[in-house]
Order: structure tokens, then C-alpha cells, then sequence
């Protein structure tokens, strides 16, 4: 598999259709991830909870992928995350508005698995979208 194929088949496949299966698949058994919320984690059942605190917060959660490169072991992508917001999240109690982040992702391979993850995504825009939706 390569990195382009990794990256996207973790985007489309475990974040926007939320096919469990694809973890072990995908992800190398001590991956090592830091998400777009700032929480850094390492292996599946850690990747797994992530999961489901992210999309637990956010219904119809999307990743989009903008903008992807890849060379040797690495890709890296450019991202619009975006979900409806039904559950505590960063501290705001649900709108069931709908709020959306920019970020970059960072990823290496392992042995044709996805091996680290870095993301960093622009949580003081976020932020201010939960707020300005809390104020409404």
C-alpha cells in the first residue's frame, strides 16, 4: 500500500464511513497518533476511543482531504474536518450547529501500515465558531 492510498483509505474508510475494521488494517498495532484536538495516544483501542469521542461530539463528521503529497514512507495532507455539534465538545454543551476546522496531517508507514500520525488542527478558529454558536 502507499502512503496516498494509506492516507486515504484512513480518511474515508475509519473517519467518514466509521469502519471499525479498517483500524487493524490500516494501523500499525503501536501506532502512534496525535489528533487534531491536541490529545496524543498510541495503539488501537487508545486510536479507537479517540474515535468515538470525536464522532460522539460531532454527527455527520467528514474529513476532507484538500491537498495530498506523499514521498517514500510519508504523506502528508491539508484538511477540512466538519460535523454537527450533538454532544460536549471542548467544554461547549451541543448546538446542533454545524462547525468546521482546517488541518494538516503528517503521516508515516511502517511496514505498509500507517505507523504515526500527526495533525494539527486550527483550534482557536474552532473555538470561536463553538462560542459564537453557544451565544446564539
Amino acid at each position: 500500500m502507499t502512503p496516498r492510498q494509506a492516507v486515504e483509505d484512513f480518511y474515508n474508510r475509519i473517519w467518514n464511513r466509521l469502519d471499525r475494521t479498517a483500524i487493524a488494517e490500516l494501523l500499525h498495532p503501536e501506532v502512534t497518533f496525535r489528533g487534531s484536538l491536541g490529545e496524543a495516544m498510541t495503539g488501537h483501542a487508545a486510536f479507537a476511543a479517540y474515535l468515538d469521542r470525536v464522532t460522539g461530539a460531532l454527527a455527520d463528521y467528514r474529513c476532507t482531504i484538500l491537498d495530498l503529497v506523499s514521498e517514500g514512507d510519508r504523506a502528508f495532507a491539508r484538511m477540512r474536518f466538519e460535523g454537527i455539534h450533538r454532544g460536549p465538545f471542548l467544554g461547549f454543551a451541543p448546538t446542533g450547529r454545524r462547525v468546521d476546522w482546517a488541518g494538516a496531517a503528517l503521516f508515516t508507514l511502517k511496514s505498509d501500515k500507517i505507523a504515526d500520525v500527526w495533525v494539527l488542527g486550527d483550534l482557536y478558529g474552532l473555538r470561536q465558531q463553538l462560542q459564537r454558536n453557544a451565544e446564539h
